[in-house]
This record gives structure tokens, sequence and C-alpha cells, in this order.
């Protein structure tokens, strides 16, 4: 008689780490964020409860790796953006951003609605602070150095001014979702002190070279 044996798959940690994940995103999407339980997440993944808590000893663990996914796609959005835009085009600069921002902040994406839930309220700012972290860290190695190399920064705290920014913008759009762009622009140029573009002839003036976003 022929005895059969069931192969477990084996995965390295990274792998196992990310179906985990995977298993627990597709979770919040069915469930809600504030009704997913770990044996849910176990269930949907194909392991035991044990090895979840093994990769995640608590659920805000686990929640803030799903998090930490929609975190790294929008700097991979603002890095397209950053490699993209026109030097000294300010003003086409400062539309894309604001669209950019609406983007995240009214997205269509099941995950994101969930967040918007009253009853994830802590999960929603916690995703905002690490959202606007992450991307205040992208800008200072990306936009704020290059603009720096060929321009004098009027604004001192940098770092400090554009995360008040970032995190004033999104709450504002949350908050106020039919406020105008061209007040969104507005409020970005005023806040960085940026210049309107200049002559498409030449982005000069009499006092120097016309400040751009890098």
């Amino acid at each position: 008689m022929t005895t059969q044996v069931t192969r477990r798959t084996v995965l390295d940690p990274a792998a196992r780490s990310d179906l985990i994940v995977d298993a627990a995103q597709k979770a919040f999407v069915e469930r809600g964020i504030a009704r997913t339980t770990v044996s849910d997440v176990a269930r949907v993944a194909g392991v035991t409860r044990g090895l979840v808590y093994h990769y995640f000893p608590a659920m805000d663990d686990l929640v803030d790796a799903v998090l930490d996914r929609s975190v790294a796609a929008f700097v991979v959005r603002v890095q397209q953006w950053d490699a993209q835009r026109e030097v000294g085009h300010i003003e086409q600069a400062v539309h894309d951003v604001v669209v950019m921002l609406r983007e995240q902040v009214h997205p269509d994406h099941p995950l994101h609605l969930n967040l918007r839930d009253p009853a994830n309220s802590a999960v929603y700012q916690r995703f905002v602070d690490r959202a606007v972290a992450a991307v205040v860290d992208c800008l200072q190695v990306t936009t704020v150095e290059a603009y720096a190399a060929r321009h004098r920064i009027e604004i001192t705290h940098v770092r400090e001014v554009f995360t008040v920014l970032v995190h004033g913008l999104v709450g504002l759009v949350r908050t106020q979702p039919d406020v105008p762009d061209e007040v969104l622009a507005s409020v970005v140029r005023q806040v960085l002190r940026l210049e309107p573009d200049a002559p498409a002839e030449g982005r000069s003036t009499v006092g120097g070279e016309q400040p751009d976003l890098g």
C-alpha cells in the first residue's frame, strides 16, 4: 500500500511575510480593518494563527505593514512626478502636485475608502502621519536638494515647513473636497514663497534667475 505524503511548501521569511501581508490586505477589503481578526488573516493566507503572530506579534503591526505598502506607492508617485517635471515650469509642477494630492486623499481603492470609516480614525491618522513623513523624506533628497543647488531657499526650517504644508493640504482637501485647485496651488506657492513662471523666452529676471522647483 502506497502512502501519499503531503509536502508543505517552504517559503523564505520575506516571502512568507509578504504572503501574510497580501492576505491581510485582502481581508481588510472584505471585512473592514476594524472587524478583521488574526484568524481571518490566517484563513485567507492558508497558515496558522501562530505563524501570523510569529511575523506580526500585534494586529497593529500587520495593519502598519499594509499601510506601508500604500505609503511606498505614494512615494514612488512623488518620485515619478519629480523625474518628469519641467525645470522652471512652476505652475505646471504645482498643478501636478495638487492633482497627485487629491488622488491620495480621495482614492477609489477599497482599502483606502475603508480607512475613512470613523471606526478606523486612529488608523487613518497613523497612515497620514507615516505618509507625510515618507513624502517629506523623499522631497528632501529630490526636489529640495535640486532647488537648493540652483537657488537660495526663501524659507527656514525647510523640513518642518514641508511637514506642516503637506499635513495642512491633506486636512483641507479631506474636510473641504470642493476647494478649488487654484486655491490649493496658491497655498503651496505662498507657503514655499514660489514666484510665478518666468516669461517663456527666458527663466530669469533682473535680479537673477527665476526660482523653480529644482
